[in-house]
């Protein structure tokens, strides 16, 4: 893939809905392609290819946008080698600039400054295995780790894993119930017998915006 293009699948305005950055207006770039295959992937319209856009063009498209957050999403971004440029770019001119990453991919290529919001994926994913644990060590203070939990199995495994590798001081850990598949309640129930330090979070967007809709679509740049 280029290091000059980007291939995206969409661009819009609208309200973050998870991690904490919840409740802000951003700009979102969702890229095109996934290297996973999640049973409850919400966004499987991101796993195909998509419009290649010279980065020149990206930048300049987010840049003429009022908010001043910036969410470069997916698919999974960070098979993009041309993300670590637009970050870097993004936050050199003063923008705020999260990337929402799947957990699979190193996130040591994001420049300083970049807001990780690490996606691990839990058992009932089907794609645990190719998750990179390691990220979980790379995270810094301030960035945020997601979960989302289908069922018991799912909660019990974050328990142990955040047991066995126990993120720095100052990381942002959500637990999120899948949509459809588990009750708020029920996780909520859990988090508070488990004594886990997390907070719970759900999908805000879903909430605004029930039948799909993002906000404000953009057109891609040409």
């Amino acid at each position: 893939m280029s290091t000059h293009s980007l291939d995206l699948c969409e661009f819009f305005v609208s309200i973050s809905g998870e991690g904490s950055h919840a409740g802000s207006p951003a700009i979102f770039l969702r890229t095109a392609g996934c290297n996973l295959r999640c049973a409850w992937c919400d966004t499987s319209r991101a796993w195909g290819d998509g419009k290649r856009i010279e980065r020149g063009k990206v930048l300049d498209a987010i840049l003429a946008q009022l908010p001043r957050l910036v969410i470069l999403t997916g698919g999974e971004p960070l098979q993009q080698t041309a993300i670590p440029w637009l970050a870097q770019e993004l936050i050199r001119v003063g923008r705020r600039v999260s990337v929402e990453t799947n957990g699979s991919l190193d996130i040591e290529m994001l420049p300083p400054g970049a807001h990780v919001v690490l996606d691990i994926k839990a058992p009932s994913s089907g794609e645990m295995d190719k998750m990179d644990f390691d990220n979980l060590t790379r995270l810094r203070a301030g960035d945020d780790l997601k979960l989302i939990i289908a069922d018991r199995q799912d909660f019990d495994w974050a328990c142990q894993l955040l047991e066995l590798r126990t993120p720095a001081d100052g990381v942002n850990i959500f637990v999120s119930p899948a949509f459809q598949l588990l009750e708020a309640a029920t996780l909520a129930s859990w988090l508070i017998e488990s004594g886990l330090a997390a907070r719970l979070q759900l999908q805000l967007h879903r909430y605004l915006w029930p039948e799909g809709g993002e906000a404000i679509p953009l057109p891609l740049p040409e």
